[in-house]
């Protein structure tokens, strides 16, 4: 508009935005708070029950990923009484507080653990130490939920099994980082983000999502798609400010994959067309390697960054590694340019595991810097403070100083981009 204000359509989703002019004059800060207290490091290890010396006040792990002469690898179902004897980079477990219960699928499906899950349920309780643990939480669990000393008792002398089974085949799980504080940090705002790891620990943290995720559709045969996200900071959702992701089953696409859907049948291109394709005629492409390509999305909620895979996979379980860190790398360096302190949710989305119609696997990071309010609410139209272009200029110098300080590497950055036609490959049969 000629007073500068920019509005958006969404051409995925429909959502309306408006770009008010003033609104976006703030930078993206990464400095210290004022009100940041100096950490107590005597605490280290335990400032939150996601941290590495708390492993019991989570429910039991599914797998843990270690490291050992500069080597990642896998273990799975560490058996309790030999938590403490490795030290986890990354946690795989049930979330305690599901949002899709097990009993979700249990009513609703007639599911039921497999001979597998059930055997190591078994074989865990039959630990003291991994009885005592269950227990533990189980008792925690109630508590939280305002439940008598009377009703927790009878709860599990009657439910115990049912509500045990959530941890060993439940569909909403965890992926939690070994770090509460970046290496460097001195106070506690400085916390340990997707930008504070290398790159090789980005990619691990990425590529053992992945198999949780391939795990999960091997033991529930129900799920439709698989939800992956991370909340960053309370802003954002979080319930801890310890960095994790969670994937959650779903027996449903939800209705925006299934608009979405409907419009790759229509045109199997409009990812090329009207995702990147068109952020590159208006100079929203920002940075990309030789497997993704990045840009400023339009027509968000909240000021966002569009991460695309230009693979011909489109699932993430689906990707060869090279392809994994190549999407890793540019998804970690976007991390990296927003930096920690900047509130953000990262929402995977990608083709259904029982749709035909093909879309490629792209990241969205959504920085919560704004508030929807009463007007948004009775209009529907959202105010981003930020223009896509807004967007764009804060993040590009950012990127230069993190190739040049080498924490990021083989990135084509702003004019560098190859900005070739149709560079996603998803729709190739």
């Amino acid at each position: 508009m000629p007073d500068g204000t920019v509005k958006q359509i969404n051409p995925f989703t429909g959502t309306e935005v408006w770009a008010v002019p003033g609104r976006g004059d703030k930078p993206l800060m990464n400095e210290v708070p004022v009100a940041a207290k100096e950490i107590d490091h005597s605490g280290s290890g335990k400032y939150c029950s996601f941290c590495e010396t708390r492993y019991y006040e989570v429910p039991p792990e599914k797998a843990r990923l270690i490291k050992t002469d500069g080597q990642y690898r896998s273990m799975n179902r560490v058996p309790p009484d030999k938590y403490n004897d490795s030290v986890a980079e990354f946690r795989r477990l049930g979330n305690l507080f599901e949002i899709v219960t097990i009993d979700y699928w249990k009513k609703n499906y007639n599911y039921r653990l497999t001979k597998d899950a059930a055997a190591w349920r078994d074989s865990y309780i039959a630990i003291p130490r991994g009885a005592e643990h269950i227990d533990a939480i189980l008792n925690y669990k109630l508590k939280i939920s305002s439940k008598s000393e009377q009703d927790i008792r009878q709860k599990l002398l009657f439910n115990k099994e049912n509500m045990m089974d959530a941890f060993f085949g439940g569909c909403h799980e965890l992926i939690i980082a070994r770090k509460h504080y970046s290496d460097t940090a001195k106070f506690d705002t400085q916390l340990f983000s997707s930008g504070e790891m290398t790159e090789d620990e980005h990619f691990h943290y990425f590529r053992f999502t992945v198999e949780a995720m391939r795990d999960m559709l091997t033991y529930n045969r129900y799920i439709r798609y698989i939800s992956v996200f991370q909340n960053w900071l309370r802003p954002a959702g979080a319930s801890f400010d310890h960095l994790h992701k969670q994937i959650v089953g779903l027996d449903e696409w939800g209705n925006s994959m299934l608009l979405q859907i409907q419009m790759l049948r229509d045109d199997p291109n409009i990812f090329n067309e009207l995702g990147v394709n068109f952020a590159a005629q208006y100079n929203l492409v920002f940075a990309e390697n030789d497997y993704a390509v990045a840009s400023v999305g339009i027509g968000h909620r909240y000021p966002t960054i569009e991460i695309y895979s230009k693979s011909q996979a489109s699932r993430p379980y689906e990707h060869s590694d090279a392809e994994l860190r190549g999407v890793s790398n540019l998804v970690h360096a976007c991390h990296a340019a927003i930096g920690s302190q900047i509130s953000c949710n990262e929402e995977w989305y990608y083709t259904p595991i029982d749709a035909v119609y093909k879309m490629p696997w792209h990241v969205l990071l959504k920085l919560r810097v704004n508030v929807p309010a009463g007007f948004e609410g009775g209009t529907s139209i959202f105010i981003n403070p930020f223009t896509p272009i807004d967007l764009r200029d804060k993040l590009v110098p950012h990127m230069y100083n993190l190739r040049d300080t080498g924490l990021v590497t083989n990135l084509r950055i702003a004019e560098e981009c190859r900005l070739a036609p149709n560079p996603l490959l998803y729709y190739l049969k």
